[in-house]
């Protein structure tokens, strides 16, 4: 047996046989000279090949439309946004006329310069977007070389995938039916593979590397897809052992899936929302299946960590109203700009800060850069009326800056009423409570927010003076410390003593393990990673609100961290007895 480990990308798991699918090859690319005459007419070949490849890639879209998702209909519309692109077309027939050699060779020289450039990008999510420059480019190249692509379309048994790499459309044209996990030595979290799969529930585990090394066609895969494990031809002791850890998954997210539809309430009344965070746009569409209420913290950092600061407004629109459209009449909060710190974006720092975690980072940079606050506002505002909007700043420390904010805020609004762009006008305005001195001025900084969405992480940081990135003391970035309770405490009755809503959106609110210590301190919603939803609300409604209100009480007036995590886990066993 050999076990391989990989990124988790879409979590389950999946017992299977493998299909290795290796990457079918292109012959090699011809290359030869031809006379000035002959020019159009290979223009000709190169324009009968996209319109061709072009109709192949609009079957898909149509298919995408009727049987899938939106989203998987919008990366093959981007597919033929690329294969029509005016652009990529002036360079093809430019490098023809200085060349004047064959159509073949200048498709494939053109698309590798495009792809390489994309590849060099520090980027990773640029760099994943180069697999659609290939997918469209050897659709082209199959067409003028009159080569039939190996389609997984028809596959007749369940199967585990294993491959090199997948191009989108490989996978959207697949027999999901049978494909009951993907095993890939290439990508990450932001490819389309990723989230192609998250949106379709395949179990998935990418960046391998070398998995289609080891794997055989025919091998026996065990994919412990939630923590990233691949067991190849495993013994039948373990295979034993995970045909039963299977089988109790499968009866588990049979019990989530009856949930979806059942309130997050306690069970003498007490209702709590529960929503996800999201990184990508992408993501929105798979948030039903978990029964989120909404999306509690959409991190628009990500945008500009693949984009750079030059995204320009329209760009930041789409992003955001694809969001909002997805999600409907559910909320949806967006969060300004959060980079600094552990989130680096190059073209802010020429130089390293010695301490980035209490340096210029999050709302600091955004007031500090009002034009470019201003353009992200606008394209929120722009974009509320696709939806249920609300926008949150990050990392507020005082009121000062709550105030530059709001009035940015405002001077947003006012240029979108000049050039007559509508947007919602009741749009809430929210605070991050993230640093020790906004939880302890809660008072104040709720008479100006419309609510309060706590970040657990930072806080937590921040209030034990522990660096949770340095392995040397992040063993004191206790959440259940007396000091960081009893500031998420103060900033609760806060908001609640001036009938704000107050949420939580740290990494803590989506732990099943403290679920009932939160209900207990009084939030009123809870945002976490979607797959968490379930669990947490399997915990919700099997307690009622006096009991969490007391083990609140209890941990408030502890006197340690250790004493606090004793007291929660012998409480949890008593409530969740182990079977």
């Amino acid at each position: 047996m050999k076990k391989l480990s990989g990124v988790s990308v879409s979590s389950g798991i999946a017992i299977g046989t493998a299909l290795l699918y290796l990457e079918q090859e292109l012959p090699e690319i011809p290359r030869y000279s031809i006379g000035e005459k002959q020019v159009s007419q290979e223009l000709k070949r190169f324009k009968k090949a996209v319109k061709e490849a072009a109709d192949e890639i609009m079957a898909l879209h149509e298919k995408a439309i009727r049987e899938m998702s939106k989203k998987n209909a919008d990366i093959l519309a981007a597919h033929l946004l690329m294969i029509e692109d005016i652009d990529f077309h002036d360079q093809i027939s430019q490098q023809l006329e200085k060349t004047h050699e064959n159509i073949e060779w200048v498709v494939d020289e053109t698309s590798r310069t495009v792809m390489q450039k994309m590849l060099a990008s520090p980027d990773e999510s640029f760099r994943e977007r180069a697999g659609d420059i290939k997918d469209v480019s050897r659709r082209v190249l199959g067409k003028l070389l009159s080569i039939k692509r190996i389609s997984l379309e028809n596959l007749k048994e369940d199967i585990i995938l294993a491959a090199h790499d997948l191009l989108p459309s490989e996978v959207l044209s697949m027999n999901h039916m049978h494909v009951k996990g993907i095993v890939m030595d290439a990508g990450g979290s932001t490819s389309h593979t990723a989230i192609l799969a998250r949106a379709f529930g395949i179990p998935a585990v990418l960046g391998l590397s070398s998995a289609t090394g080891v794997i055989k066609n025919g091998d026996t895969l065990i994919l412990n897809a939630s923590d990233g494990e691949v067991l190849v031809n495993p013994d039948q002791k373990t295979m034993a052992k995970w045909k039963l850890l299977s089988a109790e998954y499968t009866k588990k997210q049979k019990t989530f899936s009856k949930l979806r539809e059942l309130p997050a309430e306690t069970k003498d009344g007490y209702r709590v929302s529960l929503k996800a965070n999201i990184e990508i746009p992408e993501e929105a569409e798979s948030l039903g299946r978990f029964g989120a209420e909404g999306v509690g913290l959409y991190r628009t950092e990500f945008l500009f960590m693949n984009s750079g600061l030059e995204i320009d407004e329209e760009q930041q629109l789409r992003s955001y109203s694809r969001v909002l459209k997805t999600m409907g009449k559910l909320p949806v909060t967006i969060r300004t700009m959060d980079v600094g710190g552990d989130k680096i974006l190059p073209d802010l720092y020429k130089t390293p800060e010695k301490n980035p975690l209490l340096g210029w980072r999050a709302i600091r940079i955004s007031l500090a850069m009002p034009e470019s606050l201003k353009i992200q506002l606008r394209a929120m505002l722009r974009a509320s009326v696709s939806g249920n909007l609300k926008i949150m700043f990050p990392m507020v420390s005082g009121i000062e800056e709550l105030n530059q904010a709001l009035d940015l805020l405002e001077e947003a609004k006012g240029e979108c009423r000049k050039k007559k762009q509508p947007f919602a006008e009741n749009i809430e305005a929210g605070t991050m409570i993230e640093t020790p001195s906004a939880a302890v001025t809660a008072d104040i900084l709720a008479k100006r927010s419309d609510f309060f969405s706590i970040g657990t992480n930072d806080l937590v940081q921040y209030a034990l003076a522990a660096d949770r990135g340095n392995e040397k003391v992040n063993y004191l970035t206790q959440p259940l410390h007396p000091a960081v309770l009893r500031l998420l405490k103060t900033a609760i009755d806060a908001a609640h003593s001036r009938g704000i809503k107050v949420g939580m959106c740290g990494e803590l609110a989506g732990d099943p393990g403290v679920t009932v210590l939160l209900l207990g301190l009084g939030l009123d919603e809870l945002s976490m990673a979607a797959p968490s939803i379930p669990l947490v609300k399997q915990v919700i409604r099997k307690v009622r609100i006096s009991e969490c209100q007391k083990l609140a009480a209890e941990l408030l007036n502890g006197v340690s961290y250790m004493a606090n995590n004793a007291i929660l886990k012998a409480w949890m066993s008593e409530i969740f007895p182990k079977k």
